[in-house]
């Protein structure tokens, strides 16, 4: 969906009560010139982080797509990347390397700028570019793997979960009946990522706060530290 559904508060309650837990936003980037070149209209002119924030009070997880690469970016937009996925408290941040798909406007203008190459992967987080960047390509390069490593290491992933579940209210429906497969799946969570995994303390932290302070937060934590792990994973793949 569009960040404008924030303005639409009907409709989010009535997603909620339908049973929606998420929704994915193209947030695209915090910068004003960025989000111009990108035709983000929507996004332009309004306080980001408290859009965000309005859709989590009411009762949804934000999952957000940003793109890192437009002509308008500086080196100051990695930091700035950073800054605004822990602020929002965006646990699921899906962050990406721009492409300029064929058949696409931008592909058309760069095209007539001379500035594509041919490889074209389909695949905006292998690293790869199918087209001259205004910033130094190695640059680029090694920025989005700073936001990979930041957003992914476990201090921030588990802040993010913190600063996420802080303003969020979950629906109130009625407990179902624990299945042993989830049982099974609680415990090899609580072995990976509380005794095998690198950053257990941060886990250990927020798992006891909330089992103790707000025990209807804490299977939602607990779902969230579960995809952390796996995002550690394939951030890791990237990287390396």
């Amino acid at each position: 969906m569009t960040i404008d559904i924030a303005d639409d508060e009907p409709l989010v309650e009535k997603m909620v009560l339908a049973g929606f837990n998420s929704v994915f936003i193209g947030v695209e980037t915090p910068d004003e010139k960025s989000l111009a070149e990108c035709n983000k209209k929507q996004n332009a002119n309004r306080d980001l982080t408290e859009s965000v924030k309005k859709i989590q009070r009411s009762g949804l997880e934000v999952m957000g797509g940003f793109i890192i690469g437009f002509d308008s970016d500086t080196p100051s937009i990695f930091q700035r990347q950073i800054d605004f996925i822990q602020k929002s408290g965006i646990v699921t941040a899906m962050v990406g390397l721009l492409q300029a798909p064929p058949g696409t406007r931008l592909y058309q203008r760069l095209k007539a700028e001379g500035r594509l190459m041919n490889s074209f992967t389909g695949n905006n987080t292998d690293f790869s570019l199918n087209f001259i960047p205004k910033m130094d390509p190695e640059r680029l390069i090694k920025g989005y793997r700073q936001i990979l490593d930041t957003i992914y290491s476990p201090r921030e992933y588990y802040q993010r979960i913190k600063t996420f579940l802080q303003v969020y209210k979950p629906p109130r429906t009625k407990p179902g009946k624990v299945q042993s497969h989830q049982i099974k799946a609680f415990f090899r969570s609580v072995w990976f990522l509380g005794i095998r995994e690198k950053g257990k303390k941060h886990y250990w932290r927020l798992f006891i706060y909330y089992l103790m302070k707000s025990p209807p937060k804490f299977a939602r934590f607990i779902l969230l530290a579960v995809y952390g792990y796996h995002f550690r994973k394939v951030a890791i793949t990237q990287t390396w």
